[in-house]
């Protein structure tokens, strides 16, 4: 039942597109103030390492379940410290990701959406590790 409201939500919020951006791309500033680096990112909670990505830009954490596609990305919410963005990839799916920065160096990352027709979600926590 709640998957259905999720995808619903989901739809709506991609095929509004724009109507839900409440800020210009530079709602993302504050993501270059992460330093750049080797992340380690698990799951909230655990001590166990899920996967590490070697940052040079911070605008992949916002895709983790979809890296390297080019998607269309609309910043639903914005504050000092956290950003909520909705992106589209075309044929490959969609997510919602609420990014959190704790400091330079730790951020609590929570991500939902649809990748090959199924859904996911997931919350981590990244933490730099040291150099890539």
């Amino acid at each position: 039942m709640h998957l259905r409201y999720y995808l619903i939500s989901l739809f709506l919020l991609s095929a509004a597109g724009t109507a839900f951006a409440v800020a210009p791309n530079n709602g993302l500033a504050f993501l270059d103030t992460l330093e750049r680096g080797n992340w380690q990112l698990r799951a909230t909670g655990s001590n166990e390492s899920l996967t590490k990505i070697c940052l040079g830009n911070p605008d992949a954490l916002i895709q983790i379940r979809h890296s390297g596609l080019a998607c269309e990305q609309y910043i639903v919410r914005t504050s000092a410290n956290s950003v909520t963005v909705s992106y589209t990839c075309k044929g490959q799916g969609q997510g919602l990701t609420t990014i959190r920065k704790e400091s330079n160096r730790i951020v609590h990352i929570q991500s939902q959406g649809i990748r090959d027709n199924a859904p996911f979600s997931f919350a981590v926590e990244g933490r730099r590790i040291g150099p890539c």
